[in-house]
């Protein structure tokens, strides 16, 4: 197993920026990658009808042989994180890992005055996955934003300018106005934003991208498991699958991942019944 890749799943294109995390920390590590393209975005969809649509992303990545799931969307995380444990890491022993709790854990450990900003879809913040993962830790205040035009901007390639920042401001001085120090970027398109948000928020607000924050845990969980990839076993391959429409899929994957990504598979897929 230590030789098989990790499988990484996302609606579309926003979790490679998980991916590129990855692949920064673990460079001798082969991925796949799934990008639900058919079906994005989660965000705004029923959390029952997220979790039908990535526990079949998932089975087919076990079926791939993966050696780790790794849900690089938070929508889906919110969803199906507990019935994703118990179906791959109980019953196949495949562990797993995705992008809220190692997000929670890192913005309680920046906090000095407990006051926590979490900005996601629409999905993610009426699912309260963070304020839950959060809760658990006493002293902390969570205000939550909903910015769902933040994934449209980025995946039109615009991350700066004046629209965008006219949008940072709309969705982010609420949270100004709180007084928090530090905001967790609950959506994996917001790290390309997060040079306009650290400039509305100010050098006193810490961002939190739980991109990042995934993939150390990635890194955690395959010592911890003794599942490292032995630096001898020659070159690593990449693969990216997209479930919609290729050429958009590509574009939008180079502008997030860069140059690894060479080529994209398609899988058709319908929506899975209940």
């Amino acid at each position: 197993m230590n030789d098989a890749p990790i499988g990484i799943f996302d609606s579309g294109v926003g979790g490679l920026t998980v991916a590129r995390a990855v692949l920064d920390l673990l460079p001798n590590e082969s991925i796949i990658y799934i990008g639900d393209t058919a079906h994005s975005p989660y965000g705004p969809k029923p959390l029952a009808q997220v979790r039908k649509l990535a526990i079949d992303v998932m089975d087919r990545l076990v079926e791939k042989g993966v050696k780790m799931l790794v849900i690089a969307c938070n929508s889906a995380s919110a969803a199906v994180l507990r019935d994703a444990r118990e179906r791959y890491t109980v019953g196949r022993g495949v562990p797993i890992v995705e992008v809220v709790l190692p997000a929670a854990r890192r913005a309680v450990a920046a906090t000095h005055s407990g006051r926590i900003g979490v900005i996601g879809t629409q999905a993610t913040v009426d699912s309260r996955a963070y304020n839950d993962a959060l809760a658990v830790v006493p002293g902390m205040e969570i205000f939550s934003q909903a910015c769902p035009e933040f994934v449209e901007v980025v995946e039109a390639g615009i991350t700066t300018g004046p629209r965008v920042l006219e949008l940072a401001r709309g969705y982010l001085e609420p949270l100004l106005e709180m007084d928090i120090d530090t905001l967790i970027l609950g959506c994996t398109h917001y790290p390309l934003l997060a040079g306009v948000i650290s400039y509305v928020m100010g050098d006193k607000v810490t961002l939190v991208s739980s991109a990042d924050e995934t993939a150390r845990d990635v890194y955690r969980t395959l010592v911890a498991q003794d599942l490292l990839r032995d630096p001898d076993a020659g070159p690593v391959h990449h693969r990216f699958v997209s479930t919609g429409d290729n050429d958009v899929f590509l574009r939008l994957a180079r502008r997030f991942l860069g140059p690894e990504v060479d080529q994209v598979e398609r899988e058709m897929r319908s929506e899975p019944v209940a």
